[in-house]
């Protein structure tokens, strides 16, 4: 009876164990898919960086052209096209600019506000104004503004339009192809309101 008794305990002692390690091993495969899931989703390449390093400042320069026509423009038409554009583009500037940090990757320069911002340059970037385009936007008023503020954002637009479809074609981050997608999506909508505005 004894040795049966015996027998048993070591029995279960094993089958215990056995359960043991079984659960660790559960836990560490477990533990190994979430970690690779989280970095799936952090997976990014040099097109991804150079998307949302160009898009930020592109959006920047958007929106300070945008909050001139608050100010500037006569048409009600422009001022709110202007405020929707204002109230998109902010807050894709903090997203993106939170990836690149989750990235580990640099944040675009920014320079001097200064006036009406326009320290943001062309840089090169497809559809960037310059300085001077800048100065002389912020200079006009009333239906000179209306104008000129159409104009410059339908190139804008366009050089945003590019951008976006080239992240797509060559981005690996899923989210940042999504968002390049709503531009590309957003930003041809308003391209063919302003088309018309301009003709009328």
């Amino acid at each position: 009876m004894k040795r049966l008794f015996s027998a048993l305990a070591l029995a279960v002692v094993a089958a215990l164990a056995l359960t043991g390690c079984g659960n660790a091993a559960d836990t560490t495969a477990s533990g190994s898919n979430n970690s690779s899931s989280s970095s799936s989703k952090a997976d990014f390449n040099d097109a991804d960086v150079k998307f949302t390093q160009s898009m930020i400042p592109h959006h920047e320069q958007a929106v300070v052209m945008a909050k001139m026509a608050a100010t500037h423009a006569q048409s009600a038409q422009v001022k709110d096209l202007a405020a929707k554009i204002e109230a998109a583009q902010r807050p894709e500037i903090d997203t993106m600019s939170g990836w690149l940090k989750a990235w580990g990757q640099e944040q675009p320069s920014r320079g001097g506000m200064g006036m009406s911002g326009m320290d943001h340059g062309s840089d090169g970037m497809a559809g960037m104004m310059s300085d001077d385009d800048m100065r002389s936007l912020d200079s006009a008023k009333g239906t000179s503004f209306d104008q000129m503020f159409l104009t410059m954002m339908i190139s804008h637009h366009e050089g945003a339009i590019e951008m976006a479809k080239t992240q797509q074609a060559d981005g690996k981050n899923a989210d940042a192809v999504a968002l390049a997608k709503k531009i590309e999506a957003d930003q041809t909508a308003e391209l063919a309101q302003m088309k018309d505005m301009l003709k009328s």
